[in-house]
């Protein structure tokens, strides 16, 4: 039997995006016999000392692996970091960029990638890396094709797959193995046409309609959707 393991997670560390409770979530991975988490918050890893010792509340002397912790975060990925004036024609167009650590090196990087978002691409509420410090800091990480945010889906319904193609092997010349492809099935058309994957953004099914309310009205600052 296939063992299935949430690796695109948003937790309330997503500011303005996830609705997850931590504890939460490993309270139902555990329930749910997942193997592994991961938690992929928006350009950030401020949950990641908290995801990390809450795992351990699972992995005992008797059962030690009972779940393994994966620290990750999806980046919004730009053409240059440094570039800071915009126009209406001319805007800041972000992709975002899934990246995880496998191992000791790649934790560093994500916390070097994390703090030069900050520290060099910050604009507006966006802390933003481009692939020139990609390249810098890649070493040790899983980088996938991510979501119907990320550069390779956006390219193939603006530009065609031929473009997508050639975006597709930049990452992969970059990461060989360690570039996958997310893919899941939830009935979204573009979806569909790019084989794109869905994140997690709350713990239960349940949980939908407020995560809707707080994204609507704190967000978005409009309606909620009637379903």
């Amino acid at each position: 039997m296939t063992k299935f393991s949430h690796l695109h997670v948003h937790t309330q560390f997503s500011l303005l995006d996830g609705a997850a409770d931590i504890s939460k979530l490993y309270k139902k991975a555990v329930e749910d016999k997942m193997p592994a988490l991961a938690i992929t918050d928006h350009g950030n890893m401020f949950g990641a000392f908290k995801f990390v010792a809450e795992a351990s509340k699972y992995n005992t002397k008797e059962n030690p692996d009972t779940i393994k912790p994966i620290v990750g975060c999806e980046f919004y990925m730009v053409e240059s970091r440094h570039k800071q004036q915009f126009t209406r024609d001319e805007r800041d167009v972000r992709y975002h960029q899934l990246l995880l650590a496998k191992n000791a090196e790649g934790y560093s990087n994500l916390i070097k990638l994390c703090s030069l978002g900050y520290i060099e691409g910050l604009y507006g509420k966006y802390p933003r890396i481009d692939k020139e410090l990609l390249l810098q800091h890649y070493k040790g990480l899983i980088a996938t094709t991510c979501c119907l945010g990320a550069i390779v889906p956006k390219t193939i319904i603006k530009k065609g797959e031929a473009a997508a193609e050639e975006e597709f092997k930049w990452w992969l010349d970059i990461f060989g193995e360690d570039y996958y492809i997310e893919l899941q099935r939830h009935d979204i058309p573009e979806q569909k046409k790019v084989n794109a994957s869905n994140d997690s953004h709350y713990v239960n099914q349940d949980d939908y309609n407020a995560h809707d309310i707080f994204f609507a009205s704190i967000q978005e600052k409009s309606k909620v959707r009637q379903r």
